[in-house]
């Protein structure tokens, strides 16, 4: 069976055994950790500046952790106690037989967030104009590439039969990559895509997230045991995300811009209200922390489109949506 891609990562950490999280009082500090530092993560951003998280008691410290792997590895050995990353991790990590499982209890975004860009103008783009030419792509085992690869199929390209696809570059290095390299198309997310636009460099000829459907691309979730030990925690903690979910519907991207610009310190505000607002066209942030069934089928079938998926692990034994409902309907 081919190798995947968080088996040597985890190997390890799975045979850590896990410590009680809490000695009977629940945690009022979070310790907060993001797979990247994105705009894509808006909500999140708010959540914390506007005292949403503060309002339900809670304390948070946020770390940028630079990839799934990494988070996981922070989430599995305690160096974290809520992680934010794609649902797919979850997966690999049960996969791998963990013991105490990862579970999915607040969603913040709810499709792809990258975009297609070319190196030269294409007013009149079509998706066969990809064939035969030089594709950027994203890590193997990532939803980047997982959900890449699947949109691609969907347009009847095969992205290792009919693109010459590098994968070989660090995510952090991408854009710069596709900068000063031959590299005619590649996937980024904002604010580089709308920032490569403006500066010439690239032009925004398709998003990923528009044609692949609602996907749990980016979710809030932590060990089974913290959970247990917690709830009251988690549930104000999903109360605080809600109302950021609220808060960014109901306000402008300029608005949101202004929150959330001191994580974004070298980005422009009118760029960071650019990246936001197609974001919000397209429906990317989640209206309510709410991880359906369809949604976790449509993650499986993306991941086992490109080859990915390790073992069919069933909706409800990693996503609880319990402490969700009840924020909701209360």
């Amino acid at each position: 069976m081919k190798k995947r891609f968080f088996i040597a990562l985890f190997s390890s950490l799975l045979l850590i055994t896990v410590s009680a999280c809490g000695s009977g009082s629940e945690a009022s500090n979070i310790k907060l950790a993001e797979v990247t530092r994105s705009i894509f993560y808006a909500p999140q951003y708010v959540a914390i500046e506007k005292g949403f998280f503060e309002e339900e008691g809670i304390s948070i410290e946020l770390q940028t952790t630079w990839g799934g792997d990494k988070t996981m590895t922070a989430l599995l050995s305690d160096g974290a106690d809520v992680a934010l990353v794609g649902s797919e991790t979850s997966i690999y990590v049960q996969a791998q037989g963990s013991k105490d499982k990862v579970i999915n209890f607040a969603q913040l975004t709810q499709t792809d967030g990258t975009f297609l860009v070319a190196k030269e103008p294409k007013p009149d783009f079509e998706w066969e104009n990809l064939k035969d030419s030089t594709f950027l792509g994203q890590r193997v085992g990532g939803m980047p590439q997982m959900v890449g690869e699947y949109v691609l199929k969907q347009h009847g390209i095969d992205p290792h039969a009919d693109l010459n696809l590098i994968q070989n570059v660090d995510f952090a290095n991408i854009p710069g990559a596709f900068a000063s390299g031959d590299a005619e198309y590649v996937q980024l997310f904002e604010p580089t895509a709308s920032t490569f636009e403006k500066e010439g460099k690239g032009h925004i000829v398709a998003s990923f997230g528009k044609e692949s459907g609602h996907v749990p691309y980016t979710t809030f979730m932590t060990k089974e045991s913290f959970m247990n030990n917690s709830p009251e925690t988690i549930k104000h903690f999903t109360k605080a995300v809600h109302k950021a979910q609220n808060w960014v519907q109901e306000n402008s991207a300029e608005d949101i811009a202004e929150v959330i610009q001191p994580y974004f310190k070298d980005t422009e505000m009118e760029m960071l209200a650019t990246s936001i607002e197609r974001y919000k066209n397209q429906g990317s942030f989640a209206t309510d922390p709410i991880l359906d069934k369809e949604e976790w089928n449509n993650l499986k079938n993306i991941m086992d489109e490109a080859g990915e998926l390790p073992e069919d692990i069933p909706y409800d034994d990693l996503v609880n949506t319990k402490i969700a409902e009840e924020v909701i309907g209360n």
